[in-house]
């Protein structure tokens, strides 16, 4: 075999096993995604059992209390492209992991108070912007008890980020896949007064949340602390020990990505309270519509999570072509996934639908067609919203947040929002032209992070200067 052919071999070779590693480390973070989905699916689904009112104004407080969350969970996502890079570069760092990990947790004490104050108002601020009255007040009572789970929640998070980091992602997995039976005998009870408890109904799905991420975070502390691969940290020894420039190199990573994210989900939840304006039909069709395409999308985004700590780590290392095939393997396997969903959506709406509503009941009608719908919709932006999440998790792996945060500004609030604004009420096409924006603001954003990935060497992203600066800001 001449020179030439060995090279083949081994670059094929080396792409097959960084394939093998991604789908090591993707398929407990992707089912783990897929699980917690599952969390919040059993509550909507139990929530529609309690009727179309009830559905509308559950997913008003739920997209209300969705939104510091997910800016909490991009906050925190800087402990995973931290950690990444540190074992990277030396791979039995121990110090440097915990002062991560431990800032981590400071940083969700620290979001925990305002988000509390802020989410007991869930009530006069859904009125404020518009939204029917008593669709409020029940947002509020789902609120009342649903807003507790928001520090256990991102406690969970960071700890996840933290298992994940050193490839040992099936712990968190077992600890969800745990919670999901759990949590809907816990609706099963309190939503609708079975087995002796009493019927709370929306105030119920709330409580019932909280309980079971508290066990959740509990659940993954026992294990930090018992298990002998984590054990050897020492997460929660000193705790209360400041350690101010961890926890501002956190925050600096951690913000954008917030940002990116919070740009995201926004406009999500944006287009929640314009299908409010739309009507209830139209609201409780897209929160069915959403949701199927929420956990789809579980599955892109246990690839990006999964990259950032591959292309973390080979960057870390100082291997670019390692960056490289990291980054690819994840990004071809992500969006190929989402083709297949899109085919799906296209060819069996009512089969997914169905687990929402009942299809022969005459009332749901006008929902049901509604939904098959806003599913074409969510078939047409499958692909580019797999795009995005992979790719923006690639550039996370280079500790590069801020510009893709520009870009995700651009594309949600610069395209996609205005567009669904102006195709829903000027032009009216109603929901349908909330969704058509949704659809393109994710092009935009997935065009621009892949076009960053692949100018990411022209650009000075991958280069030795990079990882010392990156190593002396965080020292």
């Amino acid at each position: 075999m001449n020179e030439t052919a060995m090279t083949r071999v081994d670059t094929r070779r080396a792409w097959l096993q960084e394939s093998r590693a991604t789908l090591a480390l993707s398929w407990p973070i992707i089912l783990t995604n897929v699980a917690q989905m599952a969390l919040t699916t059993t509550d909507v689904v139990m929530m529609g059992w309690l009727g179309a009112d009830a559905l509308a104004a559950g997913a008003l407080g739920f997209n209300l209390y969705f939104l510091p969350v997910i800016f909490g969970i991009g906050l925190v996502s800087a402990v995973a492209p931290m950690i990444a890079r540190e074992l990277g570069a030396r791979r039995n760092s121990v110090r440097d992991v915990r002062r991560t990990v431990r800032q981590g947790l400071w940083a969700v004490v620290a979001l925990t108070i305002p988000v509390w104050i802020i989410l007991w108002f869930t009530e006069p601020i859904l009125i404020a912007i518009g939204q029917e009255p008593h669709l409020a007040a029940g947002a509020e009572s789902y609120m009342r008890t649903l807003q507790w789970a928001f520090l256990p929640f991102l406690g969970f998070v960071v700890l996840r980020f933290f298992v994940t980091a050193l490839e040992r992602p099936m712990w968190a997995f077992v600890i969800v896949g745990g919670a999901v039976p759990l949590n809907a005998l816990a609706d099963w009870c309190l939503i609708f007064g079975n087995f002796g408890f009493p019927r709370l109904e929306l105030y119920g799905a709330g409580l019932a949340t909280t309980f079971v991420s508290t066990l959740m975070f509990v659940a993954l502390i026992v294990l930090a602390v018992s298990d002998r691969k984590f054990r050897r940290y020492y997460l929660f020894g000193r705790f209360w020990r400041p350690d101010w420039p961890r926890f501002h190199a956190l925050w600096r990573l951690g913000l954008p990505i917030a940002a990116t994210l919070l740009f995201e989900v926004s406009i999500f939840n944006v287009a929640v309270f314009l299908m409010g304006l739309v009507g209830s039909a139209a609201l409780a069709a897209h929160a069915i519509a959403i949701q199927i395409a929420s956990v789809t999308f579980m599955v892109p985004l246990g690839f990006s999570q999964a990259v950032t700590v591959r292309v973390g780590r080979a960057f870390g290392a100082g291997d670019a072509a390692g960056v490289m095939r990291a980054g690819w393997s994840a990004y071809t396997m992500g969006v190929a996934f989402m083709a297949l969903t899109a085919c799906v959506m296209v060819f069996a709406p009512h089969l997914l639908i169905s687990v929402f509503l009942d299809l022969n009941d005459p009332e749901n009608a006008e929902v049901i067609s509604l939904a098959v719908t806003f599913l074409m919709f969510a078939a047409l932006f499958q692909v580019v919203d797999g795009a995005q999440a992979v790719g923006a998790g690639m550039l996370r792996g280079l500790h590069d947040t801020k510009v893709p945060m520009l870009y995700a500004a651009i594309g949600y609030w610069g395209v996609g929002l205005p567009l669904g604004v102006i195709l829903a009420f000027p032009l009216g096409f109603a929901g349908s032209g909330i969704w058509a924006g949704l659809a393109a603001g994710l092009t935009a954003v997935a065009t621009l992070m892949t076009w960053r990935w692949l100018k990411r060497e022209k650009l000075k992203l991958v280069t030795p200067r990079t990882l010392t600066a990156l190593q002396q800001g965080a020292a």
